[in-house]
Protein backbone atom coordinates (compact mmCIF):
# COMPACT_ATOMS: atom_id res chain seq x y z
CA UNK A 1 0.00 0.00 0.00
CA UNK A 2 1.88 3.55 -0.99
CA UNK A 3 0.65 6.44 1.24
CA UNK A 4 0.50 9.85 -0.22
CA UNK A 5 0.74 11.84 3.41
CA UNK A 6 1.77 11.53 6.55
CA UNK A 7 -2.03 11.61 7.79
CA UNK A 8 -3.03 8.56 5.63
CA UNK A 9 0.11 6.45 6.42
CA UNK A 10 -0.59 7.22 10.57
CA UNK A 11 -4.32 6.30 10.07
CA UNK A 12 -3.46 2.98 8.94
CA UNK A 13 -1.26 2.58 11.67
CA UNK A 14 -3.55 3.69 14.09
CA UNK A 15 -6.31 1.18 12.67
CA UNK A 16 -3.86 -1.27 12.72
CA UNK A 17 -2.68 -0.88 16.65
CA UNK A 18 -6.91 -0.49 17.34
CA UNK A 19 -7.85 -3.83 15.83
CA UNK A 20 -4.44 -5.92 17.13
CA UNK A 21 -3.32 -6.46 13.36
CA UNK A 22 0.67 -6.95 14.37
CA UNK A 23 1.38 -8.62 11.10
CA UNK A 24 -0.04 -5.45 9.28
CA UNK A 25 1.85 -3.01 11.91
CA UNK A 26 4.89 -5.25 11.21
CA UNK A 27 4.85 -4.28 7.44
CA UNK A 28 3.94 -0.67 8.47
CA UNK A 29 7.29 0.00 10.45
CA UNK A 30 9.49 -1.80 8.27
CA UNK A 31 12.06 -0.60 6.36
CA UNK A 32 11.63 -2.42 3.21
CA UNK A 33 7.73 -1.15 3.32
CA UNK A 34 7.22 1.63 0.47
CA UNK A 35 6.47 3.96 2.53
CA UNK A 36 9.95 4.40 3.69
CA UNK A 37 10.94 6.14 0.21
CA UNK A 38 7.62 8.73 0.42
CA UNK A 39 9.68 11.67 1.87
CA UNK A 40 6.79 13.79 2.83
CA UNK A 41 5.63 11.09 5.24
CA UNK A 42 8.53 12.54 7.24
CA UNK A 43 7.46 16.12 7.42
CA UNK A 44 6.72 17.00 11.54
CA UNK A 45 6.54 13.46 12.01
CA UNK A 46 6.94 13.63 16.05
CA UNK A 47 3.98 16.30 16.26
CA UNK A 48 1.32 14.08 13.92
CA UNK A 49 2.63 10.81 15.93
CA UNK A 50 1.21 12.68 19.23
CA UNK A 51 -1.83 13.72 17.30
CA UNK A 52 -2.89 10.09 16.24
CA UNK A 53 -1.21 7.92 18.25
CA UNK A 54 -0.92 7.44 22.32
CA UNK A 55 1.45 8.46 24.23
CA UNK A 56 3.83 6.20 25.06
CA UNK A 57 3.50 3.62 21.97
CA UNK A 58 7.01 2.75 22.25
CA UNK A 59 6.33 1.52 26.28
CA UNK A 60 3.31 0.08 25.26
CA UNK A 61 4.56 -1.92 22.12
CA UNK A 62 7.23 -3.30 23.60
CA UNK A 63 4.99 -4.75 26.56
CA UNK A 64 2.24 -5.92 24.46
CA UNK A 65 2.38 -9.76 22.19
CA UNK A 66 1.23 -7.63 19.17
CA UNK A 67 5.01 -5.86 19.21
CA UNK A 68 6.12 -9.26 18.49
CA UNK A 69 5.64 -9.27 14.45
CA UNK A 70 7.10 -5.86 14.35
CA UNK A 71 10.52 -7.14 16.61
CA UNK A 72 10.91 -9.73 13.97
CA UNK A 73 10.86 -7.30 10.76
CA UNK A 74 13.49 -4.91 12.84
CA UNK A 75 15.65 -7.59 13.70
CA UNK A 76 15.71 -8.86 10.01
CA UNK A 77 15.88 -5.68 8.75
CA UNK A 78 18.96 -4.75 11.27
CA UNK A 79 20.46 -7.83 9.65
CA UNK A 80 20.31 -6.48 6.32
CA UNK A 81 21.34 -3.31 7.20
CA UNK A 82 24.56 -4.77 8.84
CA UNK A 83 25.34 -6.93 5.98
CA UNK A 84 25.27 -3.32 3.62
CA UNK A 85 27.36 -1.67 5.98
CA UNK A 86 29.63 -4.79 5.63
CA UNK A 87 29.92 -4.72 1.90
CA UNK A 88 29.84 -1.07 2.13
CA UNK A 89 32.90 -1.17 4.14
CA UNK A 90 34.59 -4.02 2.10
CA UNK A 91 34.28 -2.01 -1.23
CA UNK A 92 35.51 1.38 0.68
CA UNK A 93 38.59 -0.37 1.65
CA UNK A 94 38.02 0.34 5.43
CA UNK A 95 40.47 -0.85 8.37
CA UNK A 96 37.46 -1.88 10.24
CA UNK A 97 37.67 -5.28 11.71
CA UNK A 98 35.80 -7.89 9.46
CA UNK A 99 32.20 -8.50 10.71
CA UNK A 100 32.57 -5.69 13.11
CA UNK A 101 28.64 -4.01 11.69
CA UNK A 102 27.46 -7.93 12.06
CA UNK A 103 28.93 -8.08 15.30
CA UNK A 104 27.08 -5.45 16.79
CA UNK A 105 23.94 -6.09 15.08
CA UNK A 106 24.19 -9.76 17.00
CA UNK A 107 24.38 -7.66 19.98
CA UNK A 108 21.42 -6.23 19.95
CA UNK A 109 19.39 -9.03 19.20
CA UNK A 110 21.19 -11.44 21.46
CA UNK A 111 19.65 -8.40 24.00
CA UNK A 112 15.97 -8.65 22.45
CA UNK A 113 16.89 -12.68 23.11
CA UNK A 114 17.43 -12.38 26.63
CA UNK A 115 14.25 -10.69 27.07
CA UNK A 116 11.87 -12.58 25.35
CA UNK A 117 13.30 -15.89 26.37
CA UNK A 118 13.40 -15.10 30.18
CA UNK A 119 10.12 -13.96 29.92
CA UNK A 120 8.53 -16.28 32.72
CA UNK A 121 4.82 -15.79 31.96
CA UNK A 122 3.58 -19.19 31.75
CA UNK A 123 0.52 -18.84 29.34
CA UNK A 124 2.51 -18.34 25.41
CA UNK A 125 -0.31 -16.38 24.60
CA UNK A 126 0.52 -13.25 26.62
CA UNK A 127 4.44 -14.12 26.56
CA UNK A 128 7.14 -12.75 25.09
CA UNK A 129 8.85 -16.39 23.97
CA UNK A 130 6.66 -16.87 20.86
CA UNK A 131 9.35 -14.18 19.43
CA UNK A 132 12.54 -16.76 20.51
CA UNK A 133 12.36 -18.23 17.51
CA UNK A 134 12.80 -15.65 14.55
CA UNK A 135 15.62 -14.36 16.93
CA UNK A 136 17.66 -17.36 17.16
CA UNK A 137 17.38 -18.08 13.32
CA UNK A 138 18.29 -14.18 12.73
CA UNK A 139 21.15 -14.88 15.13
CA UNK A 140 22.58 -18.29 13.32
CA UNK A 141 22.67 -16.63 9.94
CA UNK A 142 25.05 -14.08 11.57
CA UNK A 143 26.91 -16.36 13.81
CA UNK A 144 27.60 -18.45 10.48
CA UNK A 145 28.34 -15.63 8.10
CA UNK A 146 31.03 -14.25 10.83
CA UNK A 147 32.31 -18.01 11.48
CA UNK A 148 31.27 -17.74 15.47
CA UNK A 149 29.93 -20.95 15.64
CA UNK A 150 30.77 -21.40 19.23
CA UNK A 151 27.95 -18.66 19.85
CA UNK A 152 25.34 -21.18 18.69
CA UNK A 153 25.62 -23.37 21.19
CA UNK A 154 23.66 -21.83 23.94
CA UNK A 155 21.12 -20.35 21.76
CA UNK A 156 20.19 -24.34 20.82
CA UNK A 157 20.78 -25.28 24.77
CA UNK A 158 18.43 -22.47 25.40
CA UNK A 159 15.04 -23.51 22.97
CA UNK A 160 16.25 -27.19 23.98
CA UNK A 161 15.23 -26.25 27.25
CA UNK A 162 12.10 -24.95 26.66
CA UNK A 163 8.71 -25.52 25.64
CA UNK A 164 8.51 -22.83 22.51
CA UNK A 165 10.12 -25.53 20.55
CA UNK A 166 7.27 -26.95 20.31
CA UNK A 167 5.48 -23.53 19.41
CA UNK A 168 7.67 -23.09 16.02
CA UNK A 169 5.95 -22.79 13.02
CA UNK A 170 6.71 -25.29 10.02
CA UNK A 171 9.24 -22.83 8.14
CA UNK A 172 10.82 -21.98 11.63
CA UNK A 173 11.29 -24.90 12.68
CA UNK A 174 12.72 -25.79 9.46
CA UNK A 175 15.65 -23.37 9.17
CA UNK A 176 16.32 -24.01 13.13
CA UNK A 177 17.10 -27.48 12.02
CA UNK A 178 18.93 -26.99 9.30
CA UNK A 179 21.59 -24.51 11.28
CA UNK A 180 21.77 -27.01 13.90
CA UNK A 181 22.20 -30.19 11.76
CA UNK A 182 25.17 -27.28 9.95
CA UNK A 183 26.78 -26.92 13.58
CA UNK A 184 26.57 -30.57 14.51
CA UNK A 185 28.13 -31.43 10.98
CA UNK A 186 31.33 -28.64 11.55
CA UNK A 187 30.99 -30.40 15.44
CA UNK A 188 31.89 -33.58 13.93
CA UNK A 189 28.25 -35.05 14.85
CA UNK A 190 27.81 -36.40 11.51
CA UNK A 191 24.79 -38.60 12.89
CA UNK A 192 23.09 -35.78 14.98
CA UNK A 193 23.67 -33.61 11.48
CA UNK A 194 21.96 -35.99 9.39
CA UNK A 195 18.61 -36.26 11.60
CA UNK A 196 18.46 -32.72 11.84
CA UNK A 197 19.09 -32.17 8.12
CA UNK A 198 17.23 -34.94 6.48
CA UNK A 199 14.40 -33.72 8.97
CA UNK A 200 14.94 -29.94 7.02
CA UNK A 201 14.81 -31.58 3.79
CA UNK A 202 11.85 -33.73 4.29
CA UNK A 203 9.55 -30.60 5.78
CA UNK A 204 11.03 -28.35 3.45
CA UNK A 205 7.98 -26.89 1.59
CA UNK A 206 8.73 -28.88 -2.53
CA UNK A 207 7.88 -25.57 -3.76
CA UNK A 208 11.53 -24.26 -2.68
CA UNK A 209 13.56 -26.19 -4.54
CA UNK A 210 16.48 -23.48 -3.73
CA UNK A 211 16.12 -24.10 0.15
CA UNK A 212 15.97 -28.14 -0.66
CA UNK A 213 19.14 -27.67 -2.51
CA UNK A 214 20.55 -25.78 0.09
CA UNK A 215 20.13 -28.10 2.59
CA UNK A 216 21.42 -30.60 -0.05
CA UNK A 217 24.72 -29.25 -0.34
CA UNK A 218 25.65 -30.28 3.58
CA UNK A 219 23.52 -33.46 3.76
CA UNK A 220 24.98 -35.09 1.01
CA UNK A 221 28.28 -34.94 2.55
CA UNK A 222 27.32 -35.96 6.17
CA UNK A 223 25.68 -38.79 4.78
CA UNK A 224 28.43 -40.07 2.36
CA UNK A 225 30.39 -39.94 6.14
CA UNK A 226 28.03 -42.49 7.33
CA UNK A 227 28.18 -44.64 4.51
CA UNK A 228 25.25 -43.66 2.50
CA UNK A 229 26.24 -42.17 -1.50
CA UNK A 230 23.87 -40.09 -3.07
CA UNK A 231 21.56 -41.39 -6.01
CA UNK A 232 22.95 -40.08 -9.52
CA UNK A 233 19.11 -39.23 -10.17
CA UNK A 234 19.08 -37.46 -7.13
CA UNK A 235 21.94 -34.89 -7.80
CA UNK A 236 20.83 -34.19 -11.21
CA UNK A 237 17.26 -33.36 -9.84
CA UNK A 238 18.94 -30.49 -7.68
CA UNK A 239 21.42 -29.74 -9.73
CA UNK A 240 24.57 -31.29 -7.84
CA UNK A 241 26.51 -32.95 -10.23
CA UNK A 242 29.45 -31.47 -8.58
CA UNK A 243 28.66 -34.22 -6.08
CA UNK A 244 28.76 -37.22 -8.67
CA UNK A 245 32.52 -37.97 -9.07
CA UNK A 246 33.01 -37.48 -5.33
CA UNK A 247 30.39 -40.12 -4.76
CA UNK A 248 31.79 -42.63 -7.68
CA UNK A 249 35.17 -41.97 -6.13
CA UNK A 250 34.29 -42.65 -2.96
CA UNK A 251 32.12 -45.90 -3.77
CA UNK A 252 35.04 -47.33 -6.16
CA UNK A 253 37.70 -46.20 -3.44
CA UNK A 254 39.35 -44.26 -6.38
CA UNK A 255 41.31 -41.96 -4.43
CA UNK A 256 43.04 -40.74 -7.55
CA UNK A 257 39.48 -39.66 -9.01
CA UNK A 258 38.63 -37.75 -5.29
CA UNK A 259 41.55 -35.75 -5.46
CA UNK A 260 41.24 -34.44 -9.03
CA UNK A 261 37.44 -34.06 -8.21
CA UNK A 262 38.28 -32.25 -5.05
CA UNK A 263 40.63 -29.69 -7.00
CA UNK A 264 38.57 -29.51 -10.16
CA UNK A 265 35.09 -28.28 -7.50
CA UNK A 266 37.31 -26.65 -4.65
CA UNK A 267 35.89 -23.22 -5.35
CA UNK A 268 32.09 -25.04 -4.93
CA UNK A 269 32.87 -26.58 -2.23
CA UNK A 270 35.14 -23.80 -0.05
CA UNK A 271 32.17 -21.33 -1.04
CA UNK A 272 30.17 -23.52 1.12
CA UNK A 273 32.40 -24.20 4.02
CA UNK A 274 32.89 -28.32 3.22
CA UNK A 275 36.00 -28.89 1.54
CA UNK A 276 37.68 -30.00 4.87
CA UNK A 277 34.85 -32.19 5.48
CA UNK A 278 34.64 -33.95 1.86
CA UNK A 279 38.55 -34.56 2.72
CA UNK A 280 37.47 -36.79 5.74
CA UNK A 281 35.94 -39.26 3.03
CA UNK A 282 39.93 -40.15 2.02
CA UNK A 283 39.60 -43.07 5.14
CA UNK A 284 36.49 -44.27 3.40
CA UNK A 285 38.08 -44.37 0.24
CA UNK A 286 41.06 -46.63 1.82
CA UNK A 287 38.40 -48.70 3.44
CA UNK A 288 37.09 -49.26 -0.07
CA UNK A 289 39.77 -49.29 -2.03
CA UNK A 290 41.72 -51.76 0.35
CA UNK A 291 38.39 -53.82 0.60
CA UNK A 292 39.04 -54.58 -3.03
CA UNK A 293 42.87 -55.51 -2.72
CA UNK A 294 41.51 -58.10 -0.28
CA UNK A 295 38.88 -59.27 -3.21
CA UNK A 296 42.15 -59.76 -5.73
CA UNK A 297 43.48 -62.06 -3.34
CA UNK A 298 41.13 -64.26 -2.82
CA UNK A 299 39.40 -63.13 0.32
CA UNK A 300 42.44 -64.48 2.17
CA UNK A 301 42.56 -63.28 5.56
CA UNK A 302 46.53 -62.87 5.71
CA UNK A 303 46.98 -59.77 3.44
CA UNK A 304 50.57 -58.52 2.69
CA UNK A 305 51.10 -54.46 3.26
CA UNK A 306 53.08 -54.48 0.23
CA UNK A 307 49.89 -55.16 -1.80
CA UNK A 308 48.14 -52.31 -0.20
CA UNK A 309 51.30 -50.02 -1.15
CA UNK A 310 51.47 -51.07 -4.10
CA UNK A 311 47.48 -50.41 -4.61
CA UNK A 312 48.24 -46.69 -3.42
CA UNK A 313 50.86 -46.05 -5.50
CA UNK A 314 48.49 -47.00 -8.35
CA UNK A 315 46.73 -44.36 -7.04
CA UNK A 316 49.19 -41.67 -7.48
CA UNK A 317 48.95 -41.34 -3.87
CA UNK A 318 52.27 -39.29 -3.15
CA UNK A 319 55.33 -40.37 -0.55
CA UNK A 320 53.53 -43.54 0.03
CA UNK A 321 55.92 -46.17 1.95
CA UNK A 322 55.27 -49.27 4.08
CA UNK A 323 55.76 -46.83 7.30
CA UNK A 324 52.63 -44.76 5.80
CA UNK A 325 50.61 -47.64 5.13
CA UNK A 326 51.11 -49.50 8.62
CA UNK A 327 49.60 -45.91 9.77
CA UNK A 328 46.65 -45.61 7.23
CA UNK A 329 45.77 -49.50 8.28
CA UNK A 330 45.69 -48.55 11.59
CA UNK A 331 43.26 -45.89 11.76
CA UNK A 332 41.16 -48.07 9.47
CA UNK A 333 41.21 -49.99 12.31
CA UNK A 334 40.86 -48.31 15.03
CA UNK A 335 37.71 -46.92 13.50
CA UNK A 336 36.40 -50.41 12.91
CA UNK A 337 36.53 -50.14 8.89
CA UNK A 338 38.65 -53.02 9.11
CA UNK A 339 38.26 -56.12 11.42
CA UNK A 340 41.87 -57.15 12.53
CA UNK A 341 45.25 -56.37 13.09
CA UNK A 342 48.89 -55.42 12.00
CA UNK A 343 51.78 -58.58 11.76
CA UNK A 344 54.79 -56.47 12.16
CA UNK A 345 57.04 -59.25 12.53
CA UNK A 346 55.48 -60.42 9.04
CA UNK A 347 54.53 -57.39 7.40
CA UNK A 348 50.63 -58.23 7.32
CA UNK A 349 47.17 -57.01 7.85
CA UNK A 350 45.69 -60.25 9.60
CA UNK A 351 41.93 -59.15 9.36
CA UNK A 352 39.04 -61.11 10.48
CA UNK A 353 37.59 -64.31 9.03
CA UNK A 354 34.03 -62.95 9.10
CA UNK A 355 32.85 -59.81 8.16
CA UNK A 356 36.84 -58.43 7.97
CA UNK A 357 35.35 -54.84 6.16
CA UNK A 358 31.94 -54.02 7.74
CA UNK A 359 29.66 -51.73 5.95
CA UNK A 360 30.25 -48.20 6.91
CA UNK A 361 26.71 -47.50 7.55
CA UNK A 362 26.54 -50.55 10.26
CA UNK A 363 29.22 -48.54 12.15
CA UNK A 364 26.58 -45.89 13.09
CA UNK A 365 23.77 -47.61 13.66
Amino acid sequence: MAFGTLVQYLKQVESAISNNEGDLLAALVSFQHLHIHNQKLWVDFEGQCQKFLENPYDEMIAAHIRAIPVLKRVVSDLRQFALKAEASLVRSKSRRKPGEMLEKAADLIMSCFRVCVSDSRTALEVSKRVGTPTLVNQLFKIYFKINTLHLCKPLVRAIDGSDIKDHFTKAQFVTYKYFVGKKDMFDSDFKAAAESLEFSFNCCYISSQRNKRLILIYLIPVKMLLGYMPKPELLEKYDLLEFEDVRRAVSQGNLLLLSQTLRKHEAFFIRFGIYLILQKLKIISYRNLFKKVYVLLGGTHQLPLRAFEDALKFMKVEDIDIDEVQCIVANLIDKNYIRGYISHQHQKVVVSKQVPFPSVASLFK
